[in-house]
């Protein structure tokens, strides 16, 4: 459907007031969406737009110059939908998301990210969890836009985490939802610039070692939009894999055996998905497996030489 304009019609001009009074029904739930001024931003407000359920408030904590939110954003108030634009000049998925849960006065704060697209369902399959797991940190399903993308995940099995686990991190915080009493005790994400991309990491491993449970709800489903050609997708990699690094060595840093074995188990990876990736010649797994290779012990000498403040430290 397009406007007069020739441009496609939003949904929020689409949204009759009958619509809009049933999507009225979490007062208790704030989303936060950090964007950093992609264009995909709009069609990732577009479908929380078109969720069956609407929150108290969106919070959209831009860190670009805000040309490309706001249009998309006076739309939505216009349709009803309450919207706070953040605007926050330091850069970075943790700062990103600290900025937006300040903002924070409901029960409930989930999180989705500027290139996603959340399901018709998505808040009211968020909303059922979290109100059935109090004092859990809820997180689901990251579908792939398509083959390659990074962060996602398709497993259709629930599961419910209370402890660390050797071979991956359990928490995507582009789909995560908790309360706010959970998020002061954990404390915030870790803002520094080395551990952009494991900030989630860190901070889901903080709330395990708290004991605070991690629930993967396959039914609150994202989708992960394909954006990066493959120098972005290699980038990314390398950035994730020095990041998690830097989540290795802030926690080894302070003694902790469990990640001792962590950082050992993926040290020996690298080289085990660069065998397995030249004999079946597969350059999207070279690709992973040279950024393990180049980037984990680097990250790891640069979290033991920086120390952690103590509000992002875990026990």
């Amino acid at each position: 459907m397009t406007g007069g304009d020739g441009s496609r019609a939003s949904v929020a001009d689409s949204l009759r007031m009958d619509e809009v009074e049933q999507r009225r029904a979490l007062p208790e739930l704030t989303i936060v969406v950090p964007t950093v001024g992609r264009q995909l931003v709009r069609q990732a407000l577009e479908s929380i737009a078109a969720g069956s359920r609407w929150p108290s408030l969106v919070v959209v904590v831009d860190q670009s110059d805000g040309a490309v939110v706001g249009g998309v954003i006076e739309r939505l108030r216009g349709a009803g939908m309450s919207i706070e634009l953040v605007p926050a000049p330091r850069r970075g998925p943790g700062a990103a998301r600290n900025r937006g849960i300040e903002r924070v006065t409901t029960r409930w704060v989930v999180m989705t990210d500027d290139d996603q697209l959340v399901s018709p369902d998505w808040l009211l399959h968020m909303h059922r969890r979290l109100e059935a797991h109090g004092r859990a940190v809820i997180t689901g399903m990251v579908a792939p836009g398509a083959p390659g993308v990074p962060s996602s995940t398709s497993d259709e099995e629930p599961a419910i985490h209370t402890r660390p686990m050797l071979h991956r991190d359990p928490l995507f915080s582009g789909n995560m939802g908790v309360s706010m009493d959970v998020v002061h005790e954990i404390g915030p994400f870790d803002e520094r610039a080395s551990l952009d991309g494991a900030e989630d990491n860190d901070w889901g491993y903080r709330a395990l070692r708290h004991g605070v449970p991690i629930v993967y709800a396959p039914e609150v489903q994202v989708t992960h939009l394909a954006w990066r050609d493959a120098a972005g997708i290699d980038a990314t990699y390398r950035r994730y894999a020095r990041a998690q690094g830097a989540f290795y060595g802030k926690h080894l840093r302070h003694g902790d055996a469990f990640i001792a074995l962590r950082a050992t188990r993926d040290l020996l990876r690298g080289p085990w998905l660069f065998l397995r990736a030249m004999l079946a010649r597969d350059p999207d797994l070279a690709m992973l497996a040279r950024a393990e290779l180049t980037g984990i012990v680097p990250g790891i000498v640069l979290g033991l030489r920086t120390p952690s403040p103590a509000h992002v430290r875990g026990r």
